[in-house]
C-alpha cells in the first residue's frame, strides 16, 4: 500500500475521500478493534517501537538507526525486528525469519530499509515479530527496536515513538482506503508513549495538539545531510523512490547542491533498466550529474548491467536524524528500559 499511495492523499480531503469514507470507515474499525483486543507477546527484552500513523516514509530508519547508536553507548546490544517492506523475504508466505547480511543481501530479498538497518545492528527480517524478538535475543541482543510494527500488535512494545512528518502532517486525515491513516488517530494515540515530528512545518500541530491533550510528550528532530562537501555547489538531477521524495531534494538543496530536474517514484520502487538507462541519459544531455539516495542506491546494487551502471553514475546523499534536544535519545532508552523493568516486576 505505500508505495501506491495515491497524491490525493496528501492534500486536503475532496470528493475521493469523501466517497471513500464508508470503507475508510470499516478499515478504522477493524485496525481499531484489532490494536485493542490482541494478545500481544511479551518477551524477556526491552521493545521499543519506532513506528508512524500513516503510510510512506516519515523518518523512521533514520530515527531507529539513531536510537540504536544511542542504545550501544549505554551498554546495550540492540537488534533491528522489520518486515522487510519491498523484498521478497517481507511477504505473507515467508515463515522464516531472515538475518540480513549487509554485505550479501539484495534489496529485491529482504527489502532496502534493512540493508540500511543492518549496517549498525544485527536486522531480522521476520513476519512473525514474536518469533523474530526471540530469535534476535538468541544471538544475543538485549534491546529490541521495531522499525514499524506498530499496528501490528503481536509483541508488546515497552515505549512507542511515533514519527510525524511535520510538512504532511496526517494528510488529509482519512483512514485507508481513502487517506494515509492505518487507524484512526484515537485508536493509535492510546498506544503510543511519545510523538516525534520531523522537519519544519505546521502540518503536523494537530497531532500535537491531541498529543499534549492526552499527556504524551512531543519530541522534535531534523534529518541532516552528511557529506556535504562533495554537493556543495553541483547541478543535479536528483531522483528519489522514497515515501516523500521532496524531503530528498529538500535535503539536496539546504546540502548547498541545486536540484535543476527531480525525478519521483513510489516508495520502494523497483527500477528497472529502461528509466536506468533513461536517467543516465538524461543527465548526461544536460550536463547534470545524478543524485539519489542511500535507499534508492541499495535498491540498485546486484541488480542488472543496467542498474550497476546507474549506481556508478550516481552520487549519494546521506542523512542523519538530528534531535533539537541531545539528550533525547538517552531519555527514549532510558525510559523503554524503565517501562521493561516496571513489566517484568509485576
Amino acid at each position: 500500500m505505500a508505495s501506491e499511495a495515491p497524491p490525493f492523499w496528501w492534500e486536503a480531503a475532496d470528493w475521493r475521500a469523501w466517497s471513500l469514507l464508508p470503507l475508510s470507515a470499516l478499515y478504522g474499525l477493524v485496525a481499531g478493534y484489532r490494536m485493542a483486543s490482541a494478545k500481544r507477546a511479551r518477551v524477556d527484552v526491552p521493545v521499543l517501537c519506532v513506528g508512524n500513523f500513516t503510510v510512506g516514509g516519515e523518518g523512521k530508519t533514520p530515527v531507529s538507526i539513531a536510537l540504536a547508536k544511542q542504545a550501544k553507548k549505554l551498554g546495550r546490544k540492540p537488534g533491528f525486528l522489520t518486515r522487510g517492506h519491498g523484498g521478497s523475504m517481507g511477504g505473507g508466505s515467508m515463515t522464516v525469519a531472515h538475518l540480513v547480511d549487509a554485505k550479501k543481501d539484495l534489496s529485491r530479498h529482504v527489502g532496502d530499509e534493512p540493508l540500511l538497518l543492518a549496517r549498525h545492528a544485527p536486522t531480522l527480517v521476520a513476519p512473525d515479530r514474536l518469533m523474530g524478538a526471540r530469535e534476535l535475543i538468541g544471538i544475543g541482543c538485549d534491546f529490541i527496536i521495531m522499525d514499524d510494527g506498530f499496528q501490528s500488535a503481536r509483541l508488546h512494545m515497552d515505549y512507542a515513538v511515533m514519527v510525524v512528518d511535520a510538512r504532511r502532517g496526517l494528510g488529509n486525515g482519512h483512514v485507508i482506503p481513502g487517506g494515509p491513516m492505518r487507524a484512526r488517530l484515537i485508536d493509535q494515540l492510546r498506544y503510543a508513549d511519545a510523538i516525534l515530528t520531523m522537519g519544519e512545518g505546521s502540518a503536523a500541530d494537530h497531532v500535537v495538539r491531541r498529543a499534549s491533550r492526552a499527556g504524551r510528550p512531543v519530541l522534535q528532530a531534523r534529518l541532516k545531510p552528511r557529506g556535504v562537501r562533495a554537493i556543495r555547489g553541483g547541478r543535479f538531477l536528483a531522483f528519489a523512490g522514497i515515501g516523500n521524495p521532496k524531503k530528498f531534494f529538500d535535503s539536496v538543496a539546504e546540502a548547498g547542491g541545486t536540484v535543476v530536474e527531480a525525478r519521483s517514484f513510489p516508495d520502494h520502487h523497483p527500477f528497472d533498466d529502461d528509466e536506468a538507462r533513461d536517467l543516465i541519459a538524461a543527465a548526461e544531455k544536460n550536463g547534470l550529474e545524478l543524485i539519489t539516495t542511500e535507499k534508492d542506491l541499495v535498491r540498485l546494487r546486484g541488480g542488472s548491467e543496467a542498474l550497476s551502471a546507474l549506481a556508478e553514475h550516481c552520487r549519494v546523499l546521506q542523512v542523519e536524524a538530528q534531535f533539537d534536544a541531545p539528550d533525547m535519545p538517552v531519555t527514549i532508552i532510558e525510559s523503554t528500559i524503565e517501562a521493561w523493568r516496571e513489566r517484568i516486576l509485576k
